[in-house]
């Protein structure tokens, strides 16, 4: 699995304003065993999130809501067994970029994610745009 710059959808992202709020779905599937043998792919996970979570609020975001992914309510369910879920805002995408771009990022956060997940697909949505409001 690349580093995360390099599977980075800057195209995609660049579609997206700057310097509005965005919440990123994380859906993450897990290898059984670490890739680097050091535990479970959990195990490299949280080894990551432990680096992470200080990187997210060091730029002003905010990890939202974390869970087990039970089953699939809607939709396709082949390919979509996911073990994970998270939701994390932050206040820019610039500041997403700024983290997911930094050199601590890829030597210290990004191997635990390599060796932990056999996939992990994140997807943006800017608050900006949001056109359905609960009441």
């Amino acid at each position: 699995m690349p580093l995360a710059v390099n599977m980075l959808n800057i195209k995609g992202l660049e579609g997206l304003d700057r310097h509005a709020p965005v919440v990123m779905l994380n859906l993450m599937r897990f290898h059984a065993r670490s890739r680097d043998g050091d535990g479970s792919g959990w195990d490299a996970y949280l080894r990551y999130s432990a680096i992470t979570v200080p990187m997210i609020k060091a730029r002003g975001g905010t990890l939202l809501w974390t869970g087990e992914a039970k089953a699939v309510a809607l939709g396709p369910q082949p390919g979509n067994d996911w073990d994970f879920v998270a939701l994390v805002h932050y206040p820019t995408v610039a500041a997403f970029l700024d983290m997911m771009t930094s050199e601590a990022y890829e030597r210290e956060a990004d191997p635990h994610r390599v060796n932990g997940c056999a996939e992990h697909v994140i997807i943006a949505t800017s608050e900006a745009y949001s056109k359905f409001k609960m009441k």
